[in-house]
């Protein structure tokens, strides 16, 4: 029984292992699949050369054209006056800013004003015996001396005589010590140099103030400049008066503005040329963030792409036949995200945007819109 049952499963076991040698022999035979062409769809644009104006991009903080740093040559209290000495305080032209406590140096002032007084006055009588012909010039200059006023310039003397009698009584010794006096005491009082606005105040009324302490600082808010580098290539380009167009960090906002001032020396360091941006807008405000677009050259028989279209060797790829091909192209200037290219021929089919993985025979498609194709077809 036994040998019967091994002798059926060796007859099934030899038929399946013929069958199963069939079919493989069968699918060997079978053809392979043909894996299809892919065909990518790349924008395209047809190259025609023009001028290429060459736009420098560059950025900086607005700071105030006329800005005066405050700073006190006397000590005293500081006093209150018509406004309060706070940021943000405008004052006009010639208004006061600070007035510092001057009562004890004006008594000092006074009291030399009042010794040159004395001074001249005793010298009348011998200049009425002596020197009759100058005597009315000095009475007159003790008519129109008040003790209230700016002391008046000494009465021109005319002969060495008058100079040596005049001199030798210390009378012009005197009389420069006063001028010194009143000059310092004009520095109790501190005066807007322009119309403005305070900025920063280091200082309240009340408190004492102390020679060289610095007190705030007093800008004009009409007009601003703007400090930019720019690289040395363009030294010889970059002029005085040029129109600039600036803009805020958000682009909301495009304000127009012109180059005052460039420097004449090159940084050493960073190879760059400073200049100097002016701009006038009611809106702005010192230390404002701004971009700024300068027109330094333009290139004839150029083009312009995106930067990243450009490959490490100087290269664009073009479209020819359905197929990428590269050539070479000639770099004349790169901006953040442009560069300008000469020497490609016009007419020249080339990639509007970047294609992953792009390499020469590669096979594409240059798309059409829709509209366009619609219009064809009409």
């Amino acid at each position: 029984m036994r040998k019967i049952i091994l002798s059926i499963l060796g007859v099934l076991f030899i038929i399946a292992s013929f069958y199963i040698a069939q079919n493989l022999i069968a699918n060997k035979k079978k053809p392979k699949p043909v894996a299809s062409k892919v065909i990518k769809t790349v924008f395209t644009d047809t190259v025609q050369n023009t001028t290429v104006p060459i736009v420098i991009a560059s950025n900086g903080n607005l700071t105030a054209k006329q800005r005066v740093e405050l700073y006190s040559e006397v000590q005293g209290i500081f006093r209150s006056g018509s406004y309060l000495f706070k940021p943000g305080q405008n004052y006009r032209q010639g208004q006061t800013l600070i007035r510092v406590d001057a009562s004890e140096y004006y008594a000092s002032v006074q009291s030399s004003k009042s010794n040159l007084y004395n001074s001249i006055a005793a010298i009348m009588p011998d200049l009425r015996l002596d020197f009759p012909d100058v005597f009315q010039k000095w009475q007159s200059y003790l008519s129109g001396f008040d003790l209230n006023k700016t002391t008046p310039k000494l009465p021109e003397m005319t002969s060495d005589k008058e100079n040596y009698f005049i001199t030798g009584r210390g009378i012009v010794t005197n009389y420069y010590n006063v001028k010194n006096l009143e000059q310092r005491l004009s520095k109790y009082t501190i005066s807007a140099p322009f119309s403005g606005i305070l900025t920063e105040a280091l200082v309240t009324e009340g408190s004492l103030i102390r020679s060289g302490q610095k007190l705030g600082e007093f800008i004009n808010p009409s007009v601003y400049e703007m400090e930019v580098a720019i690289s040395k290539s363009f030294a010889n380009i970059l002029k005085a008066g040029e129109s600039v167009s600036l803009t805020n960090l958000d682009k909301t906002e495009t304000y127009t503005g012109k180059v005052s001032r460039v420097n004449g020396s090159i940084d050493a360091t960073t190879q760059t040329i400073t200049a100097f941006i002016e701009v006038k807008d009611a809106n702005l405000k010192e230390g404002m963030y701004l971009e700024a677009s300068l027109n330094a050259k333009s290139i004839e028989n150029a083009i312009e792409i995106d930067r990243n279209l450009l490959t490490d060797n100087q290269e664009i790829f073009v479209v020819r036949d359905s197929l990428l091909d590269m050539i070479p192209a000639k770099a004349i200037h790169f901006s953040d995200t442009k560069v300008v290219l000469k020497d490609i021929p016009n007419g020249t089919v080339i990639l509007k945007r970047p294609v992953p993985g792009a390499y020469s025979g590669m096979l594409v498609q240059p798309f059409v819109e829709q509209s366009k194709s619609n219009n064809s077809a009409e």
